[in-house]
């Protein structure tokens, strides 16, 4: 759902939750900051951005069938 505070890191640069905020926001990447103090971005919202799309599998596809087996969220990322 989130990003992890390491793909995070590796997104804008940075290190510190403050300096994260700022590159977020002059990038105009929405944001929550968490009670920790360090930003929330959607993975959807980066998936966006850089040009893939995340898309819901039918429940009935063979893909589908495969990623439940593996438990995952059986979410799939589209990229063009």
């Amino acid at each position: 759902m989130f990003l992890t505070d390491e793909a995070l890191a590796q997104l804008t640069g940075l290190q510190r939750p403050s300096a994260m905020c700022r590159w977020l926001e002059r990038e105009g990447i929405p944001f929550v900051v968490a009670a920790d103090g360090k930003p929330r971005v959607l993975h959807a919202v980066i998936m966006g951005r850089l040009g893939g799309q995340v898309v819901r599998l039918q429940s009935n596809t063979k893909q589908s069938r495969r990623c439940a087996r593996a438990q995952c969220r059986r979410y799939a990322i589209r990229q063009y």
